[in-house]
């Protein structure tokens, strides 16, 4: 099983001091964050696409390719584009001139987004939701089957004969499709052949169980040859050394986000007491020591058959050494362990 790493880009005002980092602060912490795991042998690193003033990432691509010149074996990839609000033509060249760049490293992880900022800043309309995803998820696997590529759909111009240039680094582009738990996603993925992404940031990961056998199952029936089945699982979390301090540190950041789901959403805000129960061994949030969190990923990655874990640590603008030291450990201490349980 490969360990990775996802994020947001996250910059809110900073619950204890109040300090909220420039937008070029954010960036240049998260190129330093993707070349520390690139050096310690993480295999994924996955930027969000936001559009929001608490996020410093709106264009993913661009700080993947900076990210290409200061490493040399990690994936790099979206987490996710919200391909909904996208013309799939560019965003296919993007990452195409990305997986040029980087040796064959893009990963295109699309999804529809936890929010939708998106849509008036583009001109989408939310009646249109899930039309639009639909509709540019079968263009953009037409991009990559086909050369030169005629189509035509309600959304965007016909193409005739149209050549998409550059093509992949290989032989196709590494396309995902990310998903917050949805049954019809997870189906779809899975008959379309490809890799499925499980975004959980809340509850149990092995909730998710169900919804990955019927990944597999959607992708047997439809006749997909099983080495195209691929699953990543998500969690959020942060590694210490002592796993008091991990969980004493997270607590204020991982609060903020409950509050601003609670005033946006209508939850209840989460007491310390609910906290505690979450990041108890790493139950829900994969919070505590180097050993904690390994034992918590090899459980649950051999209860859903995971290819791929990435760890969410910067949740809400975790301080940038907090992150640094937890990247370290993920590496150093808790991927050794991943590896001699489930091989390299």
């Amino acid at each position: 099983m490969e360990l990775g790493i996802y994020s947001f880009g996250d910059r809110p005002p900073d619950p204890n001091t109040g300090v909220q980092l420039p937008v070029s602060t954010a960036l240049r912490n998260t190129l330093e964050r993707i070349k520390l795991a690139d050096q310690l042998g993480l295999g994924f690193y996955g930027v969000g696409e936001h559009h929001l003033d608490s996020y410093a990432i709106s264009n993913p691509a661009t700080v993947l390719a900076a990210a290409a010149s200061v490493t040399e074996h990690i994936t790099l990839s979206t987490a996710v584009s919200v391909l909904s609000t996208e013309d799939p033509v560019r965003l296919y060249q993007q990452f195409t001139t990305l997986d040029q760049l980087s040796g064959g490293r893009a990963e295109l992880l699309v999804g529809r987004g936890s929010f939708i900022e998106s849509f008036p800043l583009y001109g989408a309309s939310l009646d249109d939701y899930d039309a639009l995803f639909d509709e540019k998820l079968e263009l953009l696997l037409t991009l990559d089957r086909n050369d030169p590529v005629t189509w035509s759909g309600k959304f965007r111009a016909p193409l005739r004969d149209a050549r998409v240039l550059p093509r992949p680094y290989g032989e196709h582009l590494r396309i995902s499709v990310g998903t917050g738990g949805n049954q019809d996603s997870s189906i779809r993925a899975g008959a379309l052949g490809l890799p499925v992404v499980y975004a959980i940031i809340g509850g149990r990961p092995e909730r998710f169980a169900p919804l990955v056998e019927l990944y597999r199952r959607a992708s047997e029936v439809s006749g997909n040859d099983p080495a195209t089945q691929h699953v990543t699982m998500g969690a959020i979390g942060l590694i210490a050394r002592k796993s008091q301090d991990a969980k004493d540190a997270y607590y204020p950041y991982w609060l903020q986000t409950m509050k601003y789901g609670a005033r946006a959403r209508g939850w209840p805000v989460p007491t310390r007491a609910e906290y505690d129960t979450y990041t108890d061994g790493a139950t829900a949030l994969f919070t505590g020591s180097p050993n904690e969190v390994a034992d918590r990923l090899i459980t649950v990655g051999k209860l859903v058959g995971a290819d791929r874990y990435a760890m969410n640590m910067d949740w809400s603008g975790v301080p940038h050494d907090r992150v640094m030291t937890a990247i370290e450990l993920l590496g150093t201490e808790v991927l050794p362990q991943v590896r001699a349980e489930f091989g390299d």
